[in-house]
């Protein structure tokens, strides 16, 4: 599960990565510690790529309330292609989300968890894979009162990070950019062959503080390493 994550890039470095042709993003802030339901920024294609922000929690176009879509942050991999939630906006609403880590909790063995981030280990953004989905409170709504939603593709973990946490966010390589958001690519099994694992040695992990359980915390501060802050973390996984 990915269920908080941060990007806190600016606009132009986000449309300078993912070559952005047309910029319709609200306000865009750094964000240290998204969590289900904040407004991230989002990249997808229609007639040209563009960069949105929408709200993290898919609802689906025939959802009755917003709110399903706060359990509906993670999509698997596995069965994305196939739930009634999922299957439409896998066809033919793709997108990506920019993030520069997300974060997980390892259990410890004498008990309580010790949150971790984890980043491309060249300093460079993700690519989450995701889903997008606009809906509608009324059939004949303005186009003003649509929500765009999302959610994030998850997968088994590889070796390197699957010790704090079983799941990962699917990521996209920048290669694979255009086919990806291409909405007329609908085949499920080409679909299906864009999303390979993370390379070994892609992503590093380190531990952080505690200040990121809250949601309400948020800074710089929050991707810190904790040895860089002189605190130590007791017992932690091995990882490399």
């Amino acid at each position: 599960m990915c269920g908080r994550y941060s990007t806190a890039r600016g606009r132009q470095e986000i449309i300078d990565a993912f070559d952005v042709e047309r910029d319709t993003a609200d306000a865009l802030e750094p964000d240290y510690n998204v969590a289900p339901t904040k407004p991230v920024p989002l990249i997808l294609t229609r007639d040209v790529r563009e960069l949105h922000v929408a709200r993290w929690g898919l609802v689906p176009s025939w959802a009755k309330d917003p709110a399903i879509g706060s359990r509906m942050i993670n999509a698997r991999v596995e069965t994305v292609h196939e739930k009634p939630a999922f299957r439409r906006a896998f066809a033919r609403r793709r997108c990506l989300l920019p993030a520069d880590g997300y974060y997980e909790w390892y259990t410890r063995e004498e008990g309580g968890k010790q949150p971790f981030f984890i980043r491309p280990s060249d300093g460079s953004m993700l690519a989450m894979a995701g889903l997008y989905e606009l809906w509608r409170p009324e059939k004949d709504a303005p186009e003003e009162e649509w929500l765009l939603t999302c959610t994030v593709i998850t997968t088994q973990a590889s070796d390197d990070v699957g010790r704090i946490h079983d799941r990962m966010p699917m990521l996209v390589e920048p290669e694979r950019f255009g086919a990806w958001l291409d909405p007329e690519l609908t085949a499920p099994d080409e679909v299906r062959s864009l999303l390979v694992p993370a390379a070994a040695g892609r992503l590093e992990a380190y531990p952080v503080s505690t200040a990121v359980n809250k949601v309400r915390n948020n800074g710089p501060e929050l991707v810190k390493p904790l040895s860089d802050m002189g605190i130590s973390t007791g017992e932690t996984p091995t990882l490399f």
